[in-house]
């Protein structure tokens, strides 16, 4: 009954993944936001769809942080100094199939915080 469970869960989330997935793109002016959450980490990149680049990215790994909202806070204003220093104001938010709750929510109100609209 549990790998059932779970079979299910995997599906409904690639489901909503492909679904906002295919509704964005982001370019170098207005680059993609994709964060990616697991049970130990959080992490988040900019990503320049049209060349297929990474402009900037931050990880809580390296900033030792754990995957909660206080964590997601702090990778979000990490990501927004390194966005400003490459001159970028404007972004696309994907939440990667993620319910916008959370973790995740967080780390969008940081992101806003630290001056980058979405």
């Amino acid at each position: 009954m549990l790998k059932s469970v779970q079979k299910v869960k995997n599906r409904r989330y690639l489901q909503r993944k492909r679904r906002v997935r295919g509704k964005i793109s982001g370019n170098e002016s207005r680059p993609r936001v994709t964060v990616f959450r697991s049970n130990k980490h959080f992490y988040a990149q900019a990503i320049d769809d049209t060349k297929g680049h990474t402009l900037a990215y931050s990880d809580g790994i390296k900033l030792g942080v754990k995957s909660n909202k206080e964590g997601a806070a702090t990778v979000a204003k990490d990501l927004g100094e390194k966005l400003k220093a490459i001159n970028v104001d404007n972004i696309v938010f994907d939440r990667n199939g993620y319910l916008y709750h959370g973790v995740v929510a967080a780390f969008a109100d940081a992101l806003r915080e630290s001056g980058i609209k979405f």
